[in-house]
């Protein structure tokens, strides 16, 4: 075997025994990836070696450049990286997704990496079909089948919606006689005493301490009429006028009555608002 022939099956050995591999090489256009502590010369050769596997083009490319390059976007088939000793080079998140954007759909790159992040990290970046071998440091990936930022509709079902036939005419269509949608208990007006509800609960359900006749209205399943309280003095001096009543008099406002008279309260006396 000659020397170049060693050179190159000592790089990439395990990968270009792949067929699908090698159909990617022939015709496509191929990225090498360098890092420091490689040779140059090194490189020189291996890049000789790939124009003889009928590669369209070959682009040689330093890790720290490979960024600011600013290639188009989908313009490589494959990515050799990292294959020249010392293997120095690391495949960050930002390195990767560069070079998910810069291959083609169901492209394909592979390298050498010395770190237990690498699947989670073409992961991250968006590469599938990914394969690690950590006894070689080696690994194996392939864009996906779609540009890195298409769209695409999604197809979802139609509503369906009422409609009459387009060959119905307007005296043909035949209406609900709205008088029909109410009877004779719809059109009672209900008693006040019936929507009466509850200050606590906000409903018609009597709340734990009702006391207001709520409770036994609802028991009896008939309205109950809300008695009306009687109020009596405590000092005796209410019926002289409101100059001799007290702050929490309920006779307040009331003009004075004879001694003994019975006065009746409304119910807004009886139930003032703080």
């Amino acid at each position: 075997m000659s020397l170049r022939c060693r050179f190159w099956m000592r790089h990439s050995r395990d990968w270009i025994s792949k067929t699908k591999a090698l159909n990617r090489l022939k015709g496509g256009t191929v990225l090498v990836l360098w890092g420091a502590g490689s040779s140059p010369e090194d490189v020189q050769r291996f890049s000789q070696e790939l124009s003889t596997q009928q590669c369209s083009r070959i682009i040689v490319e330093h890790f720290e450049r490979l960024i600011l390059s600013s290639h188009p976007n989908s313009i490589f088939d494959v990515v050799l990286s990292n294959l020249f000793e010392p293997h120095t080079a690391k495949h960050s998140f930002e390195l990767l997704s560069e070079i998910v954007r810069i291959v083609k759909t169901n492209g394909l790159i592979f390298g050498k990496e010395k770190s237990d992040r690498i699947s989670a990290d073409l992961k991250l970046a968006g590469f599938c079909n990914i394969t690690v071998e950590p006894a070689e440091n080696s690994f194996s990936a392939e864009t996906p089948n779609f540009e890195v930022g298409s769209s695409s509709r999604l197809a979802f079902a139609k509503p369906a919606v009422w409609s009459l036939s387009d060959t119905l005419l307007d005296d043909q269509v035949e209406l609900i006689n709205e008088d029909d949608l109410l009877d004779e208990n719809d059109l009672k007006k209900p008693e006040a005493e019936t929507l009466r509800v509850c200050g606590t609960t906000g409903k018609r359900k009597a709340c734990k301490d009702c006391s207001c006749g709520l409770a036994e209205e609802l028991e009896a399943g008939q309205p109950v009429k809300p008695t009306t309280k009687s109020a009596t003095s405590s000092c005796g001096s209410c019926y002289l006028g409101d100059a001799f009543r007290c702050a929490s008099c309920p006779y307040l406002g009331m003009p004075a009555f004879k001694p003994g008279e019975k006065i009746q309260l409304s119910e807004r006396q009886l139930n003032p608002d703080l």
